[in-house]
Protein backbone atom coordinates (compact mmCIF):
# COMPACT_ATOMS: atom_id res chain seq x y z
CA UNK A 1 0.00 0.00 0.00
CA UNK A 2 1.26 3.44 -0.92
CA UNK A 3 2.00 5.78 1.95
CA UNK A 4 -0.83 8.31 2.00
CA UNK A 5 -1.18 11.55 3.88
CA UNK A 6 -3.47 14.54 4.25
CA UNK A 7 -2.17 17.75 2.75
CA UNK A 8 -3.70 20.68 4.65
CA UNK A 9 -6.15 22.72 2.62
CA UNK A 10 -5.13 26.17 3.75
CA UNK A 11 -3.59 29.22 2.05
CA UNK A 12 -0.13 28.79 3.53
CA UNK A 13 2.51 31.22 2.22
CA UNK A 14 4.91 29.98 -0.47
CA UNK A 15 7.63 27.78 0.94
CA UNK A 16 5.59 26.43 3.85
CA UNK A 17 4.88 22.70 3.60
CA UNK A 18 2.75 20.48 5.84
CA UNK A 19 1.28 16.99 6.03
CA UNK A 20 -0.64 14.72 8.37
CA UNK A 21 -0.14 10.97 7.96
CA UNK A 22 -2.74 8.25 7.60
CA UNK A 23 -2.10 4.76 8.95
CA UNK A 24 -1.42 2.93 5.67
CA UNK A 25 1.79 2.39 3.74
CA UNK A 26 4.09 1.18 6.52
CA UNK A 27 5.55 -2.12 7.69
CA UNK A 28 4.27 -2.50 11.26
CA UNK A 29 2.19 -5.55 12.15
CA UNK A 30 -1.05 -5.61 14.16
CA UNK A 31 -2.04 -3.89 16.36
CA UNK A 32 0.20 -1.15 14.96
CA UNK A 33 -0.51 -1.66 11.30
CA UNK A 34 0.88 -0.18 9.33
CA UNK A 35 2.49 3.28 9.35
CA UNK A 36 3.09 3.57 13.08
CA UNK A 37 5.53 6.42 13.73
CA UNK A 38 5.69 6.16 17.52
CA UNK A 39 8.66 4.48 19.21
CA UNK A 40 6.98 4.56 22.62
CA UNK A 41 3.95 2.34 22.01
CA UNK A 42 5.51 -1.15 22.02
CA UNK A 43 6.12 -1.61 18.30
CA UNK A 44 9.40 -3.06 17.06
CA UNK A 45 12.04 -0.34 16.75
CA UNK A 46 13.14 -1.52 13.32
CA UNK A 47 9.58 -1.20 12.01
CA UNK A 48 9.17 2.34 13.31
CA UNK A 49 12.55 3.29 11.88
CA UNK A 50 11.54 1.94 8.47
CA UNK A 51 8.21 3.78 8.68
CA UNK A 52 9.95 7.04 9.51
CA UNK A 53 12.37 6.52 6.64
CA UNK A 54 9.46 5.93 4.27
CA UNK A 55 7.77 9.08 5.53
CA UNK A 56 10.91 11.16 5.02
CA UNK A 57 11.30 9.81 1.49
CA UNK A 58 7.62 10.26 0.55
CA UNK A 59 7.49 13.85 1.78
CA UNK A 60 11.07 14.68 0.75
CA UNK A 61 11.70 16.07 4.20
CA UNK A 62 14.70 18.41 4.42
CA UNK A 63 15.74 17.05 7.84
CA UNK A 64 14.83 14.52 10.50
CA UNK A 65 11.67 15.73 12.26
CA UNK A 66 12.05 17.24 15.70
CA UNK A 67 10.27 14.42 17.55
CA UNK A 68 9.07 15.23 21.06
CA UNK A 69 8.35 13.34 24.26
CA UNK A 70 4.77 14.54 24.63
CA UNK A 71 3.45 14.96 28.17
CA UNK A 72 0.14 16.86 27.77
CA UNK A 73 1.79 19.97 29.16
CA UNK A 74 2.27 23.55 28.03
CA UNK A 75 5.89 23.61 26.85
CA UNK A 76 6.55 24.85 23.30
CA UNK A 77 10.20 24.50 22.35
CA UNK A 78 12.45 25.29 19.44
CA UNK A 79 12.31 22.33 17.07
CA UNK A 80 16.10 22.36 16.71
CA UNK A 81 16.45 21.14 20.31
CA UNK A 82 18.38 17.87 20.31
CA UNK A 83 17.12 14.55 21.64
CA UNK A 84 13.46 14.01 22.38
CA UNK A 85 12.69 16.82 24.85
CA UNK A 86 9.55 16.82 26.97
CA UNK A 87 7.24 19.26 25.22
CA UNK A 88 3.94 19.35 23.35
CA UNK A 89 4.79 21.80 20.59
CA UNK A 90 7.76 22.51 18.38
CA UNK A 91 8.28 25.80 16.57
CA UNK A 92 10.88 27.28 14.26
CA UNK A 93 11.70 30.34 12.20
CA UNK A 94 14.49 28.53 10.38
CA UNK A 95 14.32 26.98 6.94
CA UNK A 96 14.79 23.23 6.63
CA UNK A 97 13.68 22.43 10.19
CA UNK A 98 10.75 20.02 10.52
CA UNK A 99 8.30 20.47 13.42
CA UNK A 100 6.32 17.34 14.26
CA UNK A 101 3.81 15.97 16.75
CA UNK A 102 2.27 12.51 17.09
CA UNK A 103 -1.38 11.78 17.82
CA UNK A 104 -3.97 9.01 18.05
CA UNK A 105 -7.13 10.95 19.05
CA UNK A 106 -5.61 14.17 20.43
CA UNK A 107 -5.84 17.27 18.25
CA UNK A 108 -2.81 18.18 16.13
CA UNK A 109 -2.69 21.90 15.30
CA UNK A 110 -0.39 23.52 12.76
CA UNK A 111 0.38 27.22 13.05
CA UNK A 112 1.97 29.49 10.46
CA UNK A 113 2.64 33.22 10.64
CA UNK A 114 0.97 35.23 7.90
CA UNK A 115 4.32 36.01 6.29
CA UNK A 116 5.48 32.39 6.47
CA UNK A 117 8.42 33.28 8.68
CA UNK A 118 7.47 31.05 11.58
CA UNK A 119 5.73 27.68 11.91
CA UNK A 120 4.72 25.35 14.73
CA UNK A 121 3.24 21.89 15.27
CA UNK A 122 1.15 21.47 18.42
CA UNK A 123 -0.10 18.38 20.28
CA UNK A 124 -3.39 19.62 21.72
CA UNK A 125 -5.24 16.96 23.68
CA UNK A 126 -7.80 18.22 26.15
CA UNK A 127 -5.21 18.36 28.94
CA UNK A 128 -2.80 20.31 26.78
CA UNK A 129 -5.55 22.70 25.75
CA UNK A 130 -6.52 23.20 29.38
CA UNK A 131 -2.87 23.71 30.34
CA UNK A 132 -2.34 26.39 27.69
CA UNK A 133 -0.30 24.68 24.98
CA UNK A 134 -1.89 26.68 22.16
CA UNK A 135 -1.32 29.96 23.99
CA UNK A 136 2.30 29.00 24.64
CA UNK A 137 2.83 28.13 20.97
CA UNK A 138 1.34 31.41 19.78
CA UNK A 139 3.54 33.30 22.25
CA UNK A 140 6.57 31.41 20.96
CA UNK A 141 5.82 32.54 17.42
CA UNK A 142 5.43 36.10 18.68
CA UNK A 143 2.25 36.91 16.78
CA UNK A 144 -1.46 36.13 16.68
CA UNK A 145 -1.56 37.03 12.98
CA UNK A 146 -1.57 33.36 12.13
CA UNK A 147 -3.05 30.66 9.98
CA UNK A 148 -4.15 27.59 11.91
CA UNK A 149 -4.97 24.11 10.63
CA UNK A 150 -6.71 21.54 12.83
CA UNK A 151 -5.77 17.98 11.91
CA UNK A 152 -7.43 14.59 12.52
CA UNK A 153 -8.73 14.07 16.07
CA UNK A 154 -11.50 12.21 17.85
CA UNK A 155 -14.86 13.54 16.71
CA UNK A 156 -17.58 15.18 18.82
CA UNK A 157 -19.86 12.13 18.61
CA UNK A 158 -17.21 9.85 20.14
CA UNK A 159 -15.34 11.93 22.69
CA UNK A 160 -17.06 11.23 26.00
CA UNK A 161 -15.72 13.05 29.05
CA UNK A 162 -16.73 13.54 32.67
CA UNK A 163 -17.99 16.59 34.47
CA UNK A 164 -14.47 17.40 35.69
CA UNK A 165 -13.26 18.00 32.14
CA UNK A 166 -16.14 20.32 31.38
CA UNK A 167 -15.59 22.22 34.63
CA UNK A 168 -11.90 22.61 33.83
CA UNK A 169 -12.75 24.55 30.68
CA UNK A 170 -15.80 26.41 31.98
CA UNK A 171 -13.71 27.66 34.88
CA UNK A 172 -11.26 29.12 32.38
CA UNK A 173 -14.01 30.82 30.37
CA UNK A 174 -17.75 30.36 29.85
CA UNK A 175 -17.18 30.51 26.09
CA UNK A 176 -16.17 26.85 26.22
CA UNK A 177 -19.64 25.72 27.27
CA UNK A 178 -20.78 25.38 23.66
CA UNK A 179 -18.19 22.65 23.08
CA UNK A 180 -19.95 20.23 25.46
CA UNK A 181 -23.20 18.34 24.99
CA UNK A 182 -24.67 16.44 27.92
CA UNK A 183 -25.02 12.73 27.27
CA UNK A 184 -26.02 11.35 30.70
CA UNK A 185 -25.69 12.31 34.32
CA UNK A 186 -22.11 13.51 34.74
CA UNK A 187 -21.14 12.59 31.17
CA UNK A 188 -20.67 14.86 28.19
CA UNK A 189 -19.66 14.66 24.55
CA UNK A 190 -16.86 17.11 23.93
CA UNK A 191 -15.96 18.76 20.62
CA UNK A 192 -12.18 19.02 20.74
CA UNK A 193 -12.16 20.92 17.45
CA UNK A 194 -14.40 23.56 18.99
CA UNK A 195 -12.25 23.70 22.11
CA UNK A 196 -9.26 24.35 19.88
CA UNK A 197 -11.01 27.03 17.82
CA UNK A 198 -12.27 28.84 20.91
CA UNK A 199 -8.76 28.84 22.37
CA UNK A 200 -7.31 30.18 19.13
CA UNK A 201 -9.96 32.88 18.95
CA UNK A 202 -9.38 33.91 22.58
CA UNK A 203 -5.66 34.16 21.74
CA UNK A 204 -6.35 36.63 18.95
CA UNK A 205 -6.37 34.36 15.89
CA UNK A 206 -8.97 35.43 13.33
CA UNK A 207 -11.68 32.79 12.87
CA UNK A 208 -11.37 33.26 9.10
CA UNK A 209 -7.81 31.98 9.38
CA UNK A 210 -8.76 28.65 10.94
CA UNK A 211 -8.93 25.59 8.70
CA UNK A 212 -9.32 21.82 8.94
CA UNK A 213 -11.32 19.74 11.39
CA UNK A 214 -14.14 17.35 10.63
CA UNK A 215 -12.42 13.96 10.90
CA UNK A 216 -13.00 11.36 13.59
CA UNK A 217 -10.04 9.15 14.40
CA UNK A 218 -12.23 6.92 16.59
CA UNK A 219 -14.80 6.07 13.91
CA UNK A 220 -12.47 5.86 10.88
CA UNK A 221 -10.26 2.83 11.73
CA UNK A 222 -9.07 2.24 8.17
CA UNK A 223 -7.47 5.69 8.08
CA UNK A 224 -6.50 6.56 11.65
CA UNK A 225 -5.05 5.15 14.83
CA UNK A 226 -7.22 5.73 17.91
CA UNK A 227 -6.01 5.18 21.46
CA UNK A 228 -9.50 5.43 22.89
CA UNK A 229 -10.82 2.82 20.45
CA UNK A 230 -7.95 0.32 20.56
CA UNK A 231 -5.73 1.25 23.54
CA UNK A 232 -2.75 -0.57 22.05
CA UNK A 233 -2.19 1.18 18.74
CA UNK A 234 0.16 3.27 16.63
CA UNK A 235 0.60 7.00 16.17
CA UNK A 236 0.14 9.36 13.23
CA UNK A 237 2.38 12.37 12.67
CA UNK A 238 1.51 15.92 11.71
CA UNK A 239 4.42 17.94 10.35
CA UNK A 240 5.25 21.44 9.10
CA UNK A 241 8.43 23.00 7.72
CA UNK A 242 9.82 25.87 5.65
CA UNK A 243 11.73 24.99 2.52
Amino acid sequence: MTLRFIEPNWPAPPGVHAASTLRGGGVSAAPYQSLNLGLHVGDATENVTENRDRLADRLQLPATPGWLTQVHGSAAINATTSGMPEADAGFTRERGVVCAVMTADCLPVLLCTADGGGVAAVHAGWKGLANGILEASINALGSSNLLAWLGPAIGPAAFEVGEEVRKTFITKNEAYACAFRQKAQGKYLADIYQLGRITLMRSGVNTNNMYGGGWCTYSQPSDFFSYRRDRITGRMATLIWRE
